[in-house]
């Protein structure tokens, strides 16, 4: 009987040491810090292992426990979440994660053309946010120096920070831009990567914001690429610090980047700015005509010429139209003084007040 009590004490010692173990570890797994800094995040995935890993990218200390106790929970659905200031503990927080979501969101949009420059100050001046930071985050996350976000309107939550702001930015322009990829990229196509693909995107963004026009100004761009000519685009000298600034003769003669291909043949080495689908599907898709100029028209529009000699003819006319047109201005302002003479003859002043 004895023996009996003994070995049911044991177990009972024994048990009781694992439970004790096991609150202890769940103790211990609970107050771990989170580092929890950044109080507003997105979240893109209902994946616990998405969760986890967008959890890591926000700075948070996670472990291999809250990919398995997140697994047993209700899993957040894909938005914007705030978490409230105190924090409870691991359980909570992964418990808890999918009540969290906000309502307090804003549109933002990212104008076609943009630099991250310009990105960066205007979500500052919009969401009260550090402009340095943000252009820190952005450059952190860039693959391609420029037009890594796509021109487009994002829902944003007012309390988001520079990191997450960003993050969400690129993670979404990113999932767009593999999207339009896998739908329109096909094996051995011309376009040998994503980055040439936005490069010339930017460029006949900045030519152009006319939907019609784009495929023609991708021709031109394929054409001229496949004849080893070089580009002669004004476009392209439009970046960085030059991205809205009108290019002259002196630009283009003394500008010795690679980025000035009146000197050097290909392409830029980088994308100039954001760009719309439209550029991008106009890149893959360019017009089957054989054209290599275009030229201003006085509508504002552009005319294309597949030959030297039918471009010259279309500039000839331009300067024919231009110059009429500042014989009729010239005309116009002598009238104007002839009139104004006449009625200072007459003791009227030009602002209509007697003499």
């Amino acid at each position: 009987m004895m023996k009996l009590l003994a070995k049911r004490y044991k177990r009972f010692i024994l048990y009781l040491q694992i439970i004790i173990v096991l609150i202890l570890v769940s103790l211990i797994y609970n107050f771990l810090p989170m580092n929890a800094k950044i109080k507003t995040f997105y979240i893109h995935s209902s994946k616990p292992e998405e969760i986890i890993k967008m959890l890591k990218n926000y700075g948070y200390i996670v472990t291999s426990l809250d990919k398995i106790i997140l697994s047993f929970q209700t899993t957040p659905p894909i938005g914007w979440y705030t978490l409230p200031k105190e924090n409870d503990g691991r359980f909570s927080f992964f418990t808890n994660l999918h009540t969290m979501k906000t309502n307090a969101l804003m549109n933002i949009v990212i104008y076609a053309g943009e630099t991250k420059e310009e990105i960066a100050h205007r979500l500052a001046n919009d969401m009260k946010l550090n402009e340095e930071k943000l252009l820190e985050h952005y450059n952190t996350l860039s693959r391609f120096k420029e037009g890594d976000i796509l021109a487009d309107t994002y829902t944003l939550a007012r309390k988001a920070n520079e990191n997450a702001t960003m993050q969400y930015l690129f993670h979404t322009s990113s999932q767009h831009m593999q999207q339009f990829e896998d739908k329109n990229v096909s094996i051995g196509h011309k376009i040998r990567s994503m980055k040439e693909l936005l490069v010339i995107a930017s460029i006949i963004q900045k030519e152009s914001n006319s939907i019609s026009e784009m495929p023609l100004i991708s021709a031109v761009i394929h054409n001229r690429l496949n004849k080893n000519m070089h580009l002669q685009m004004d476009a392209t000298l439009n970046y960085g610090s030059f991205a809205h600034t009108i290019v002259s003769r002196h630009r283009i003669k003394n500008d010795t980047s690679l980025y000035n291909t009146y000197k050097h043949k290909g392409l830029p080495p980088h994308p100039l700015s954001s760009v719309t689908t439209d550029a991008l599907h106009a890149t893959l898709h360019p017009v089957k005509k054989a054209y290599l100029f275009f030229m201003l028209t006085p509508t504002g529009t552009h005319a294309f010429s597949e030959t030297y000699k039918e471009h010259l003819e279309k500039i000839s006319a331009f300067r024919q139209y231009q110059a009429e047109r500042k014989r009729l201005r010239n005309q116009e302002n002598n009238e104007s003084n002839d009139t104004n003479e006449i009625n200072a003859t007459n003791g009227i002043h030009s602002f209509g007040f007697k003499i």
